[in-house]
């Protein structure tokens, strides 16, 4: 395994400015991520925070032993207690199988950083992966992409789950998801890996109850030895903890609400593209009503009211609800990284590109409860280069950096075009244009004799055109199934290096890799340093 930097083209301008340090956008942040100093000042401002360390650890190993986790994870639970321990914390939703790979990606970024810096800072920092178990949208992780010929397809579990309940709440049903699981296994090549890995995804689903236990427990198979926790962010246990947090966001709800409304026009006048969305009257926090979700806005009377009035309630009744009832209460895309912020000493918060975004509204919102922003820092994006498509990338002239940038639909085309003696598409250009050339005397003619037979002519001249590119089209396809070994070549590379024109890790799982290879290189890649400045990497497996 070894691993290259790549420039990635076409990025968002706020993540390409944001990684050049742009004052522009750094001001909507309270530290610079690449500052070696950042982490020393951060270090010393998490001192004099408040927190309830004995009960954090105490919630956090109660869910862990839930999902059978790792004794390395328990050590470093064990180590929240020490007043001077920090984390470095991110999250994702609980996909299926750990959903696509940058989810990975980012588990290995908070393992990565967390290293570094208790390297350098000499005291324990604790990689900590927050699940987002509260969000309620399960199409978005019912899935995984599968390849099937010159096309990847999504393979979607089927279960039917009524209204829009938390993720941490949605029991699995367990004859659909080993159906789906004996489905997803039947179009993977086997390999000696294979037996292992599906024996093992079953025994993680025999052990599951939710869709957040198999994703925890997929993910301790995978990161048995790094210390990784996990959180489950729609737990009730945590919940407990977040009361007098609610408590704080309730109270400076309209200081964050247009703080961050505020910040996204800003944003929006610099030329930067948010993924957010957000009105002066939205408070940012979910009731629970049933198994609904609502998100509660403000009406002119001051009360918190869902959209469609599904329920109102005074301030202090949220409150109360706050204090004696936390579980019918939950945070959204602006409130859940200042509960975050409440509940864990974090030294710097990993993210994602569309995370980084929207992150740069929210200062507003950190400071209204008067705390500052944790460095955010992006975490690392990588490709994952198979053997066979590095032989065929190399082969074709390809570079890696034009593989994942643009694909390799262009290099197919001129690859195809240069198969043919003559340039097929000019010589038929050609012949169209000296056909016109001498069927336009006749074309004269005909018009001049009377109209309907120059209206004759011109639709002659337009059958005489078909039929040539129907000749044409008739020799591109023989060349073609001359050449269909080398053109699925061409297809797998863009599948693999530019799926859906995008990123890898946006779409593949790392199910197809852990058959090829085993979870022996995901344990490899965490040890292979990679640059946090870096747009991208190449890992060559």
């Amino acid at each position: 395994m070894h691993i290259t930097p790549i420039k990635l083209q076409n990025q968002n301008a706020l993540i390409d400015d944001y990684r050049n340090q742009e004052p522009n956008i750094l001001e909507h942040f309270d530290y610079d991520p690449y500052s070696e100093e950042t982490y020393q000042t951060r270090m010393q401002q998490l001192k004099q925070k408040q927190i309830d360390r004995d009960r954090l650890r105490e919630v956090v190993e109660t869910m862990n032993k839930r999902w059978d986790a790792p004794q390395q994870t328990y050590y470093n639970i064990e180590r929240l207690k020490e007043e001077n321990s920090v984390v470095v914390i991110g999250g994702q939703q609980a996909g299926l199988l750990t959903g696509p790979m940058y989810t990975i990606n980012k588990i290995i970024s908070i393992i990565q950083l967390a290293r570094r810096q208790e390297a350098k800072l000499q005291v324990p920092v604790i990689p900590v992966f927050w699940i987002a178990g509260e969000d309620h949208d399960f199409d978005e992780i019912n899935h995984v992409y599968v390849q099937k010929e010159n096309v990847m397809t999504k393979h979607i579990l089927n279960q039917n789950v009524a209204d829009k309940p938390s993720v941490s709440t949605v029991e699995i049903d367990k004859a659909a998801a080993v159906q789906w699981v004996d489905e997803l296994f039947e179009q993977l090549t086997e390999t000696e890996h294979t037996r292992n890995v599906y024996r093992t995804i079953r025994d993680c689903l025999d052990r599951s109850s939710t869709y957040v236990d198999f994703f925890a427990q997929v993910v301790y198979q995978l990161f048995d030895e790094e210390g990784i926790v996990l959180v489950d962010s729609g737990a009730e246990e945590l919940r407990e903890i977040e009361r007098e947090h609610f408590a704080a966001l309730i109270d400076k709800q309209q200081e964050i609400s247009s703080g961050v409304y505020t910040t996204l026009q800003q944003l929006n006048q610099k030329g930067y593209t948010v993924s957010l969305d957000t009105e002066p009257e939205e408070t940012h926090l979910f009731y629970h009503k049933g198994n609904d979700r609502i998100l509660l806005m403000r009406d002119s009377d001051g009360n918190w009211t869902g959209k469609q009035n599904e329920v109102t309630l005074t301030t202090n009744e949220m409150v109360e609800t706050a204090h004696f009832h936390p579980g019918l209460l939950s945070n959204n895309v602006v409130t859940r990284p200042v509960m975050q912020e409440l509940l864990f000493p974090t030294l710097a918060f990993i993210g994602g590109p569309g995370e980084v975004g929207y992150w740069s509204a929210l200062k507003p919102a950190f400071h209204a409860v008067n705390m500052d922003m944790p460095p955010v820092v992006p975490r690392l994006s990588l490709t994952l280069v198979d053997r066979h498509i590095e032989k065929s990338m190399r082969e074709y002239g390809i570079s890696c950096e034009k593989a994942i940038n643009r694909g390799s639909a262009a290099s197919k085309t001129k690859w195809l075009a240069s198969q043919s003696k003559a340039p097929l598409h000019e010589v038929a250009s050609e012949v169209r244009r000296a056909i016109g050339d001498v069927h336009e005397p006749l074309r004269d003619i005909a018009r001049e004799t009377r109209s309907d037979l120059g209206e004759l002519a011109d639709k002659n001249l337009y059958y005489l055109n078909e039929h040539i590119e129907y000749l044409e089209n008739r020799i591109l396809k023989t060349i073609e199934e001359n050449h269909k070994k080398q053109l699925h070549e061409f297809d797998l590379v863009h599948q693999h290096m530019h799926p859906y024109n995008g990123l890898q890790e946006r779409i593949w799982n790392p199910v197809f890799w852990i058959n090829v290879y085993g979870t022996d290189f995901i344990k490899k890649l965490v040890q292979e340093p990679c640059s946090f400045e870096d747009d991208h990497h190449a890992v060559y497996l």
